[in-house]
């Protein structure tokens, strides 16, 4: 125990322990004091101790934002508002992006025989990689996801919501002239990207005659966002253990996801080029009819139409 003193750590209340050095590495620093003993014997008089190999386990959560609290507050008046009134309120993420191909999958199914795979997980020369855009409606328990493959920007996260839209947020809320959009702090439908900003101005608020409202989830809390839990949760026990080797099956599986609560799921490709690194200039953003509200204003605020919509 002497060896191993200084590599121990232990449970706060649990008796239990466990050491940070591999069994290899003790067997040679045990070879050195002159003393022969084989991993599996190593490993029983670490365990007569009640010390065993530990995994990391996520149960500290880091110093949260000094608004959280307060940005969960206002975001729940919010969308019930918004409900109240009719109008629709969309949660919008992406999932992460999927291997296509024969590349193992998270998860076990059903199968008389295993699948299988690659040895490796990193993409070949010719992998497709496949970015999963989702847009969930809560009230109507209703999701969309926009199958891209050149990368997750914002003009990207505008066009599905667009996509969802045009297919099913018009007719679902006839006549609505308010949208809520609930959204990570970060990646491409994060607060701080201007060019998020410039395009559902362009591309949504405009042409429509949307006044669209968007509430950012605070930093480290996007698992509170619906979308994560009630639908790409969902999506992910549906493909489990099942390698998604091309994108037609990739769509397949997304439309077979269903839940006995009723939520169904669509699936469509975004066939354009979406790329990274562009940037609104000044002339461009100072076209964006922006409103911040006063509580958290880089988490909460609205797009104004410039024009009538069609």
């Amino acid at each position: 125990m002497r060896l191993v003193g200084d590599e121990v750590a232990g449970h706060p209340i649990r008796d239990e322990r466990w050491v940070r050095r591999s069994l290899a590495k003790l067997q040679r620093a045990l070879m050195k004091q002159g003393r022969q003993l084989s991993q599996n014997t190593i490993r029983r008089l670490l365990r007569a101790k009640g010390i065993r190999a530990r995994s990391n386990v996520k149960h500290l959560t880091p110093k949260p934002h000094p608004d959280r609290d307060r940005q969960f507050r206002y975001l729940t008046r919010l969308r019930k508002l918004f409900v109240r009134r009719g109008d629709p309120v969309i949660s919008v993420d992406a999932m992460e992006t999927q291997k296509i191909g024969l590349f193992a999958q998270r998860g076990r199914a059903w199968n008389e025989t295993p699948p299988e795979v690659y040895s490796v997980d990193f993409p070949l020369k010719d992998t497709v990689r496949a970015v999963p855009y989702g847009v969930y409606d809560p009230q109507a328990n209703r999701g969309l996801i926009c199958i891209g493959v050149s990368g997750n920007t914002p003009d990207f996260a505008v066009e599905a919501i667009l996509t969802w839209w045009r297919r099913e947020g018009m007719r679902r809320y006839r006549g609505a002239k308010r949208l809520l959009i609930l959204a990570d702090g970060g990646s491409s439908n994060g607060y701080r990207p201007h060019r998020w900003k410039f395009q559902l101005q362009r591309r949504l608020a405009d042409p429509y005659g949307l006044t669209i409202t968007v509430c950012h989830y605070p930093t480290g809390a996007s698992k509170w966002n619906p979308i994560e839990h009630r639908l790409f949760s969902q999506i992910n026990q549906t493909w489990a253990g099942l390698p998604l080797t091309s994108l037609d099956l990739l769509i397949a599986v997304i439309r077979a996801t269903t839940t006995s609560t009723g939520l169904r799921v669509n699936a469509t490709m975004l066939r354009g080029h979406f790329p990274k690194g562009l940037r609104v200039s000044e002339d461009e953003w100072a076209t964006i009819r922006l409103h911040r509200h006063v509580t958290c204003p880089n988490w909460n605020y609205t797009i104004r139409p410039s024009k009538s919509g069609k």
